[in-house]
């Protein structure tokens, strides 16, 4: 564990110490904070008996909560603090979900505290829905920082789902840095380490009905320091897209109108330039496809890129993650209890294909995290599905509702 002297501004003391008991022992990291863009085509059943308790599972979010809030405390703070474990009174304060963070507060322990709270209020959402409670995971990386990993697999509802937190710091090698110069080429190119900071959610949903689509949902923050601790840089990514298996067109059309909806109360001009960005990022070359029907992608937003100040960044950040549960909810709401067949099992099997193939192949999150030493592989694939399928040279039907996906995935559509 790092010193006060070798990482100033960075510093993790008492609460690993004093959390050890609930902590993993695997390490992990950040989802890869770079962008790579691709061009498309312009556009044109358990029992209920099954179900866990309820205090077991939030009783370790709580701990992990506890974790992560001391986490981010001891990483936004000059003096290392050494923290016993929390009071009642402390713990009822800590599941109000506050964790300190004060508008004054400096951006990292307010993204961290941030996160937090949306973890958990997603969670008991899905919860709510599913009616099964979600793994949760508390785990620390030996090299700086840790999360909370909350999954369930085969519930009613959801074959898999996934909602992750990560708060890690350390330092970046040289290659790493390299591939950030190229969209922050103020970093100085002769540094053979780089000391950062990231704080990010996760999720992905896969529901088991085949009418019911896939979602996935990113937001993060990341910060980079100068040798002698001082802050360098900042940025902010994120997003969301949806991936259906049989299209409704009204679920993407409420899908997007809730993104834009979020964008346009900060700037109207972030929604069809992140829209864009996310045709451009979750496309497969190899199949001339898109995986979805997008949403929105953005990368590297900072005061240049975005023509906004940190604080209003940060606001419109929040704005997205909060439309989550409004943008899908309903959706769920309408397809969970459709029937099928399965025939439509087995086009659901065969997307959830394309999916695998997109995020093992070309999603530079899951590649950086793989090629990182010591990487939480178990937290890095929770985006992949539980069961997918590759049949040889598959065609669809002409005419059918499989053929109508595809030639919607191969021109983007503006669905507002």
């Amino acid at each position: 564990m790092a010193t006060a002297s070798s990482r100033p501004c960075l510093l993790l003391a008492g609460p690993l110490r004093a959390f050890k008991p609930a902590l993993g022992t695997r390490n992990s990291t950040a989802r890869r904070p770079f962008a790579d863009l691709k061009t498309p085509p312009p556009p044109r059943r358990r029992d209920s008996s099954d179900r866990q308790g309820v205090w077991a599972p939030y009783l370790r979010m709580f701990v992990g909560v506890v974790f992560v809030g001391t986490l981010v405390y001891s990483m936004a703070t000059d003096t290392p603090e050494a923290l016993e474990a929390p009071s009642p009174a402390v713990r009822d304060t800590l599941q109000k979900l506050e964790l300190g963070a004060a508008p004054e507060s400096s951006m990292r322990r307010r993204m961290g505290s941030f996160i937090v709270q949306e973890q958990m209020r997603i969670v008991r959402a899905l919860e709510e829905l599913e009616g099964k409670q979600f793994r949760i995971d508390t785990w620390k990386r030996d090299n700086g920082g840790g999360g909370i990993s909350c999954v369930l697999q085969e519930g009613d509802l959801f074959e898999k789902a996934g909602v992750n937190i990560s708060v890690v710091h350390g330092s970046l090698p040289r290659p790493a840095i390299e591939k950030m110069r190229v969209n922050h080429p103020a970093i100085d190119p002769n540094l053979e380490s780089l000391k950062f900071f990231a704080a990010g959610l996760s999720l992905v949903l896969h529901p088991q009905n085949p009418k019911a689509p896939t979602v996935h949902l990113n937001y993060r923050y990341f910060e980079t320091f100068k040798p002698d601790g001082t802050p360098a840089a900042w940025w902010f990514g994120g997003g969301t897209d949806l991936t259906p298996s049989y299209l409704f067109e009204e679920d993407a059309t409420h899908f997007h109108q809730t993104i834009k909806a979020a964008c346009d109360t900060y700037n109207p001009e972030y929604y069809p330039r992140f829209k864009a960005w996310c045709d451009k990022y979750f496309y497969l070359p190899h199949r001339g496809e898109a995986r979805g029907v997008g949403g929105i992608f953005f990368d590297d937003l900072d005061a240049g890129t975005a023509h906004a100040d940190q604080e209003q960044i940060f606001a419109f950040v929040q704005s997205c993650l909060r439309s989550f549960l409004p943008s899908y909810v309903p959706i769920i709401e309408r397809r969970k209890h459709m029937p099928f067949t399965e025939g439509e099992k087995r086009w659901q099997q065969l997307r959830r294909g394309r999916y695998v193939e997109f995020n093992l192949v070309h999603d530079r999150g899951t590649s950086f995290g793989l090629n990182t030493p010591n990487a939480r592989v178990e937290s890095i694939l929770m985006s992949l599905p539980l069961t997918a399928r590759w049949e040889y040279m598959h065609q669809p039907k002409k005419d059918s509702r499989e053929e109508k996906l595809l030639k919607i995935l191969r021109e983007p559509v503006e669905w507002v």
